[in-house]
Protein backbone atom coordinates (compact mmCIF):
# COMPACT_ATOMS: atom_id res chain seq x y z
CA UNK A 1 0.00 0.00 0.00
CA UNK A 2 1.32 3.41 -0.94
CA UNK A 3 2.12 5.93 1.81
CA UNK A 4 4.30 9.02 2.04
CA UNK A 5 7.34 6.85 2.66
CA UNK A 6 6.92 4.70 -0.45
CA UNK A 7 5.12 6.78 -3.09
CA UNK A 8 7.44 7.62 -5.98
CA UNK A 9 10.03 5.00 -5.07
CA UNK A 10 8.93 2.01 -7.13
CA UNK A 11 9.94 2.97 -10.67
CA UNK A 12 12.95 0.67 -10.90
CA UNK A 13 11.43 -2.02 -8.65
CA UNK A 14 8.35 -2.45 -10.83
CA UNK A 15 10.39 -2.42 -14.04
CA UNK A 16 12.79 -5.09 -12.84
CA UNK A 17 9.91 -7.29 -11.66
CA UNK A 18 8.16 -7.04 -15.03
CA UNK A 19 11.32 -7.74 -17.02
CA UNK A 20 12.22 -10.67 -14.79
CA UNK A 21 8.80 -12.26 -15.27
CA UNK A 22 8.96 -11.90 -19.04
CA UNK A 23 12.50 -13.33 -19.22
CA UNK A 24 11.61 -16.27 -17.02
CA UNK A 25 8.68 -17.10 -19.32
CA UNK A 26 10.97 -17.54 -22.34
CA UNK A 27 11.63 -21.23 -23.17
CA UNK A 28 14.97 -22.65 -22.07
CA UNK A 29 17.70 -22.59 -24.70
CA UNK A 30 16.32 -19.55 -26.52
CA UNK A 31 19.01 -17.32 -28.00
CA UNK A 32 18.42 -13.85 -26.54
CA UNK A 33 20.13 -10.57 -27.38
CA UNK A 34 20.39 -8.00 -24.59
CA UNK A 35 20.68 -4.87 -26.75
CA UNK A 36 22.27 -1.91 -24.98
CA UNK A 37 23.08 -4.24 -22.11
CA UNK A 38 25.30 -1.84 -20.18
CA UNK A 39 26.37 -3.62 -17.01
CA UNK A 40 24.15 -6.62 -17.89
CA UNK A 41 21.88 -6.25 -14.85
CA UNK A 42 19.34 -8.71 -16.28
CA UNK A 43 21.79 -11.47 -17.12
CA UNK A 44 21.08 -12.99 -13.69
CA UNK A 45 17.56 -13.84 -14.91
CA UNK A 46 18.80 -15.50 -18.11
CA UNK A 47 20.53 -18.61 -16.82
CA UNK A 48 18.15 -20.80 -18.81
CA UNK A 49 18.81 -18.84 -22.02
CA UNK A 50 21.65 -18.47 -24.50
CA UNK A 51 22.38 -14.90 -23.44
CA UNK A 52 24.29 -12.52 -25.74
CA UNK A 53 25.08 -8.97 -24.57
CA UNK A 54 25.63 -5.95 -26.84
CA UNK A 55 26.47 -2.33 -26.17
CA UNK A 56 28.39 0.47 -27.85
CA UNK A 57 30.74 0.49 -24.85
CA UNK A 58 31.55 4.20 -24.79
CA UNK A 59 29.91 5.37 -21.57
CA UNK A 60 32.37 5.48 -18.64
CA UNK A 61 30.20 6.57 -15.72
CA UNK A 62 31.16 10.24 -15.85
CA UNK A 63 30.23 11.24 -19.41
CA UNK A 64 30.40 15.01 -19.79
CA UNK A 65 29.69 15.50 -16.04
CA UNK A 66 26.27 17.09 -16.72
CA UNK A 67 23.00 15.87 -15.27
CA UNK A 68 22.79 12.47 -13.57
CA UNK A 69 25.81 10.19 -13.92
CA UNK A 70 26.62 6.83 -12.35
CA UNK A 71 30.27 7.60 -11.38
CA UNK A 72 31.37 4.08 -12.38
CA UNK A 73 30.24 1.83 -15.22
CA UNK A 74 31.76 -1.57 -15.97
CA UNK A 75 31.31 -2.98 -19.47
CA UNK A 76 34.33 -5.26 -19.50
CA UNK A 77 32.46 -8.46 -20.33
CA UNK A 78 30.28 -7.53 -23.30
CA UNK A 79 29.87 -10.17 -26.01
CA UNK A 80 29.38 -7.62 -28.81
CA UNK A 81 30.64 -4.03 -28.95
CA UNK A 82 28.93 -2.21 -31.80
CA UNK A 83 26.44 0.43 -32.81
CA UNK A 84 22.98 -0.82 -31.83
CA UNK A 85 21.71 -0.02 -35.33
CA UNK A 86 24.39 -2.20 -36.98
CA UNK A 87 24.91 -5.31 -34.87
CA UNK A 88 27.25 -7.80 -36.61
CA UNK A 89 24.91 -10.79 -36.54
CA UNK A 90 23.04 -12.47 -39.43
CA UNK A 91 19.39 -11.84 -40.22
CA UNK A 92 17.06 -13.82 -37.96
CA UNK A 93 19.83 -14.92 -35.62
CA UNK A 94 17.91 -14.37 -32.36
CA UNK A 95 14.65 -15.73 -31.00
CA UNK A 96 14.25 -12.95 -28.43
CA UNK A 97 15.59 -9.44 -27.87
CA UNK A 98 15.66 -7.48 -24.62
CA UNK A 99 16.15 -3.71 -24.73
CA UNK A 100 15.49 -1.87 -21.50
CA UNK A 101 15.97 1.87 -20.80
CA UNK A 102 18.11 2.30 -23.93
CA UNK A 103 16.02 4.07 -26.58
CA UNK A 104 16.44 7.50 -24.97
CA UNK A 105 20.20 7.15 -25.44
CA UNK A 106 20.01 6.65 -29.19
CA UNK A 107 20.19 9.45 -31.77
CA UNK A 108 17.86 7.37 -33.97
CA UNK A 109 15.72 4.96 -31.92
CA UNK A 110 13.58 4.02 -34.92
CA UNK A 111 16.68 2.67 -36.66
CA UNK A 112 17.25 0.44 -33.64
CA UNK A 113 13.70 -0.91 -33.95
CA UNK A 114 14.43 -1.71 -37.59
CA UNK A 115 17.61 -3.54 -36.58
CA UNK A 116 15.72 -5.57 -33.98
CA UNK A 117 13.28 -6.61 -36.70
CA UNK A 118 16.17 -7.72 -38.92
CA UNK A 119 17.79 -9.74 -36.15
CA UNK A 120 14.66 -11.52 -34.90
CA UNK A 121 13.32 -14.73 -36.36
CA UNK A 122 9.67 -14.95 -37.32
CA UNK A 123 7.56 -15.19 -34.14
CA UNK A 124 10.52 -13.95 -32.09
CA UNK A 125 9.68 -11.65 -29.23
CA UNK A 126 10.88 -8.17 -28.32
CA UNK A 127 10.88 -7.11 -24.65
CA UNK A 128 11.21 -3.37 -24.48
CA UNK A 129 11.11 -0.62 -21.83
CA UNK A 130 11.91 3.08 -22.00
CA UNK A 131 11.00 6.13 -19.92
CA UNK A 132 7.92 8.22 -20.61
CA UNK A 133 9.86 11.19 -19.24
CA UNK A 134 13.44 11.38 -18.01
CA UNK A 135 15.93 13.87 -16.61
CA UNK A 136 19.28 14.31 -18.33
CA UNK A 137 21.32 11.20 -17.54
CA UNK A 138 24.32 9.37 -19.01
CA UNK A 139 25.04 12.56 -20.97
CA UNK A 140 26.25 13.31 -23.55
CA UNK A 141 24.47 10.10 -24.63
CA UNK A 142 20.95 11.32 -23.87
CA UNK A 143 18.98 12.35 -26.93
CA UNK A 144 15.28 11.82 -26.18
CA UNK A 145 13.54 12.57 -22.88
CA UNK A 146 10.96 9.81 -23.29
CA UNK A 147 8.39 7.86 -25.27
CA UNK A 148 4.59 7.84 -25.17
CA UNK A 149 2.66 4.66 -26.01
CA UNK A 150 1.92 6.07 -29.46
CA UNK A 151 5.60 5.78 -30.41
CA UNK A 152 5.35 2.00 -30.04
CA UNK A 153 1.89 1.74 -31.57
CA UNK A 154 3.10 3.50 -34.73
CA UNK A 155 6.69 2.34 -35.20
CA UNK A 156 6.59 -1.28 -34.05
CA UNK A 157 3.89 -2.35 -36.56
CA UNK A 158 5.70 -0.41 -39.30
CA UNK A 159 8.69 -2.68 -38.71
CA UNK A 160 6.82 -5.97 -38.65
CA UNK A 161 5.93 -6.26 -34.97
CA UNK A 162 2.61 -7.12 -33.38
CA UNK A 163 2.25 -5.64 -29.89
CA UNK A 164 0.99 -8.24 -27.41
CA UNK A 165 1.40 -6.22 -24.21
CA UNK A 166 1.84 -2.56 -23.31
CA UNK A 167 1.71 -1.54 -19.65
CA UNK A 168 2.32 1.82 -17.98
CA UNK A 169 4.61 1.95 -14.96
CA UNK A 170 3.25 4.28 -12.30
CA UNK A 171 1.08 7.33 -12.87
CA UNK A 172 1.07 11.15 -12.78
CA UNK A 173 1.03 11.32 -8.97
CA UNK A 174 3.78 8.76 -8.49
CA UNK A 175 6.00 10.55 -10.98
CA UNK A 176 5.54 13.86 -9.15
CA UNK A 177 6.43 12.13 -5.88
CA UNK A 178 9.61 10.75 -7.43
CA UNK A 179 10.74 14.23 -8.42
CA UNK A 180 9.80 15.80 -5.08
CA UNK A 181 12.12 13.27 -3.46
CA UNK A 182 14.88 14.54 -5.74
CA UNK A 183 14.50 18.23 -4.80
CA UNK A 184 17.03 18.12 -1.97
CA UNK A 185 19.90 16.69 -4.03
CA UNK A 186 19.11 18.90 -7.03
CA UNK A 187 18.96 22.02 -4.82
CA UNK A 188 22.28 21.13 -3.24
CA UNK A 189 23.99 20.62 -6.60
CA UNK A 190 22.53 23.55 -8.53
CA UNK A 191 21.71 26.08 -5.80
CA UNK A 192 24.14 25.17 -3.05
CA UNK A 193 21.49 24.73 -0.34
CA UNK A 194 19.32 21.98 1.06
CA UNK A 195 15.70 22.35 2.22
CA UNK A 196 15.28 23.14 5.92
CA UNK A 197 13.32 21.21 8.55
CA UNK A 198 9.98 22.91 7.86
CA UNK A 199 10.44 22.49 4.10
CA UNK A 200 11.21 18.80 4.52
CA UNK A 201 8.12 18.44 6.71
CA UNK A 202 6.03 20.15 4.02
CA UNK A 203 7.41 17.67 1.47
CA UNK A 204 6.28 14.75 3.64
CA UNK A 205 2.80 16.24 3.89
CA UNK A 206 2.62 16.65 0.13
CA UNK A 207 3.99 13.15 -0.45
CA UNK A 208 1.17 11.89 1.75
CA UNK A 209 -1.33 13.66 -0.50
CA UNK A 210 0.29 12.20 -3.62
CA UNK A 211 0.19 8.72 -2.09
CA UNK A 212 -3.54 9.06 -1.47
CA UNK A 213 -4.17 10.37 -4.98
CA UNK A 214 -2.02 7.67 -6.58
CA UNK A 215 -3.91 4.99 -4.65
CA UNK A 216 -7.24 6.22 -6.00
CA UNK A 217 -5.97 7.00 -9.49
CA UNK A 218 -8.22 6.21 -12.46
CA UNK A 219 -6.06 6.76 -15.53
CA UNK A 220 -3.61 9.62 -14.99
CA UNK A 221 -0.84 7.49 -16.51
CA UNK A 222 -2.03 8.71 -19.91
CA UNK A 223 -0.75 12.17 -18.90
CA UNK A 224 2.51 11.08 -17.29
CA UNK A 225 4.12 7.94 -15.93
CA UNK A 226 7.56 6.46 -15.36
CA UNK A 227 7.55 4.58 -18.65
CA UNK A 228 5.94 1.82 -20.69
CA UNK A 229 6.66 -1.90 -20.65
CA UNK A 230 6.16 -3.41 -24.09
CA UNK A 231 6.20 -6.93 -25.46
CA UNK A 232 5.86 -7.52 -29.19
CA UNK A 233 6.14 -10.43 -31.59
CA UNK A 234 7.69 -10.28 -35.05
CA UNK A 235 5.29 -11.17 -37.82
Amino acid sequence: MLNWNSVGTRNDIEREAWVRQRLESIPAGTRLLDAGAGEQRFKKFCGHLHYVSQDFGQYDGTGDHAGLQTATWNQANLDIVSDITAIPEPNGSFEAILCTEVLEHLPNPIAAVAEFSRLLRADGQLILTAPFCSLTHFSPFHYVTGFNRYFYEVHLPQHGFRITEIVSNGNFFEYLAQEIRRVGSVAEKYVGIRPGILERLASKVYLGLLARLAQGDRGSAELLNFGYFVRAVKG
